[in-house]
């Protein structure tokens, strides 16, 4: 109820004129702007516009103001920060979008506006940007370098499985694993994967990971979803948490058609999160072959050698038996070189010859006229035989006939032949 005034400056009276109607039924600024925001939010409920961004501007606060118009009009909108943390992108300037939201006023200014819950460009814009983005920084820091890949083990014991506990990729990924090998213990971190909080856990169950240390392995994924539901494994935050992870890491988000930043950031990419326990754990089945197929190589390869040895082994005693004949046959003829010097310069060469030598009784070559006593017993040494005989008178060679060379003085002539 208003009051009228009954004149003066008394008390006025009751009347029956609404809010506003008169300077005495005014109404306060604010009144009028909530009202007028009651008003247009009752009758424009949520709504899609399309527009193109102009003016944008991002405050610090984390509230982004833009407007949207089109070639006949615009609008200021606003997207407040709960809503700006759910969009993957700032827009760019002059970008076609559609945004979800509803009109209304703001009471402190009374300025009329569009409060915009959701923003998508035209096709997939903004994700694709907000992926790139994240794309290239985690480029410049190297995280997506192949030469950081690590390889899986080979026969890991203990694997970390980071992924919702309610998905089916844990299903799937238990079902793979228990069918392949009963050895290997699987350790299950629960995360939430989707949703408002999603790229928190996931990084609080890596970081949970990393201080426990204890798994050979990290499987992180989901099945598969929206891309909205995927999105989590885009953030930024989580690519930087699995790249620090101190051991190998399997990224299995979605389906085949979907890549992720995780699965860039990884050291393995799997489809699924089946493919991913595939991936890790070695089929018994698959081990016993190959421990068979190794066998039969390394068999084959031990005979292969064996061959080439015994083949070596014989060229060898082949080219030792030539080098030994020819040392012998060598050394042979060294041997009847020397023994044919030795008969040359025998003693009994020389008695074949014609001539003579003449020993003591008691052994001594006599081979000067000074060495015969006239009357003394000495032995003519022939090639035939040996004749005792005497010296008589000593004379000198005749004239013209030189001096022979000494005989050996050394005990009888001998010849000895190798």
């Amino acid at each position: 109820m208003s009051a009228r005034r009954t004149g003066g400056y008394g008390p006025s009276a009751p009347t029956d004129e609404s809010p506003g109607s008169s300077p005495e039924a005014a109404i306060a600024v604010h009144t009028l702007t909530s009202a007028a925001k009651d008003l247009i939010e009752g009758a424009f409920p949520p709504l899609w516009v399309r527009g193109e961004v102009t003016n944008f501007k991002a405050h610090r606060n984390g509230h982004w103001y833009f407007s949207l118009r089109d070639a006949e009009a615009q609008v200021n909108c606003v997207i407040w920060s709960s809503a700006a943390k759910r969009i993957p992108a700032q827009p760019d300037e002059g970008m076609q979008v559609l945004a979800l939201g509803q009109m209304t006023v703001w009471p402190v200014r009374g300025d009329l506006q569009f409060s915009v819950r959701a923003l998508e460009a035209a096709g997939d814009g903004l994700w694709r940007k907000a992926l790139e983005q994240t794309r290239l920084r985690l480029e410049k820091d190297g995280l997506l370098d192949p030469a950081r890949k690590r390889p899986l083990p080979a026969f890991p014991r203990r694997i970390a499985v980071i992924t919702s506990p309610d998905g089916a990729a844990m299903h799937d990924i238990i079902t793979v694993s228990r069918s392949r090998s009963a050895d290997v213990e699987l350790v299950i971190i629960p995360a939430k994967v989707q949703g408002d909080g999603a790229p928190e856990s996931l990084v609080a169950a890596i970081e949970q990971l990393c201080r426990w240390g204890h798994a050979d392995l990290l499987i992180i994924g989901r099945g598969g979803g929206s891309r909205e539901d995927l999105w989590a494994f885009n953030d930024e935050r989580v690519a930087r948490a699995l790249a620090s992870c101190p051991m190998p890491t399997i990224s299995a988000v979605g389906h085949e058609v979907d890549i992720s930043i995780c699965d860039l950031v990884a050291d393995v990419r799997a489809a699924t999160p089946s493919a991913a326990a595939e991936m890790a754990v070695p089929s018994r089945r698959e081990l016993m072959g190959r421990v068979d197929s190794l066998s039969k190589r390394l068999a084959a390869a031990a005979k292969r050698r064996e061959d080439r040895a015994v083949a070596s082994l014989s060229q060898v005693q082949k080219r030792l038996s030539i080098a030994a004949q020819r040392v012998v046959e060598r050394r042979r003829a060294r041997v009847e070189l020397l023994a044919g010097q030795l008969n040359a310069l025998s003693p009994l060469r020389t008695l074949a010859r014609g001539f003579a030598v003449a020993r003591a009784p008691e052994g001594a070559t006599l081979s000067r006229r000074n060495q015969f006593v006239s009357g003394a017993p000495f032995d003519l040494w022939l090639r035939d035989g040996i004749v005792a005989a005497t010296a008589g008178a000593q004379r000198p060679l005749p004239d013209g006939i030189s001096s022979s060379p000494d005989l050996p003085t050394d005990g009888p002539p001998t010849l000895e032949r190798a």
